[in-house]
């Protein structure tokens, strides 16, 4: 199997929320990068859901708790992948620090948020989908 991720993933396990609306899922982050995340699949999880949902988790030994908005990208039967669409900035400066320190190579680091950065560009100068 060829490997197409272009974006390092940190090995992270922690309690996590989906919510979309009023509904809400408890479940755990198994890995994430700056473009998203790995999930356990929520119980009662219908593979029919769809559209964005926030994902929310506190890092450990902290308060730290990191937003995302994100969308079910992939789902097996044990995990649910999630693709992040939008992250605030506080969030996302204490996730590029973890993903800084789990990967150990600052280079690598940079060079992911440009490819975030021209994959993000990208995707808003597509037309709409009708």
């Amino acid at each position: 199997m060829i490997e197409r991720r272009r974006f390092f993933r940190a090995v992270y396990r922690t309690p996590a929320q989906l919510q979309q609306g009023d509904q809400h899922w408890s479940t755990t982050l198994l890995d994430l990068s700056l473009q998203g995340a790995l999930l356990k699949r929520p119980e009662n999880w219908d593979e029919k859901l769809s559209g964005r949902f926030t994902l929310t988790f506190t890092l450990a030994d902290s308060n730290i708790q990191i937003t995302m908005e994100v969308e079910p990208t992939h789902l097996d039967m044990q995990r649910l992948g999630v693709y992040c669409h939008n992250i605030d900035i506080d969030s996302a400066s204490h996730l590029r620090r973890l993903i800084e320190l789990n990967a150990g190579d600052t280079e690598l680091l940079l060079r992911e948020l440009a490819h975030l950065i021209e994959d993000h560009v990208e995707h808003e100068q597509q037309p709409p989908q009708v």
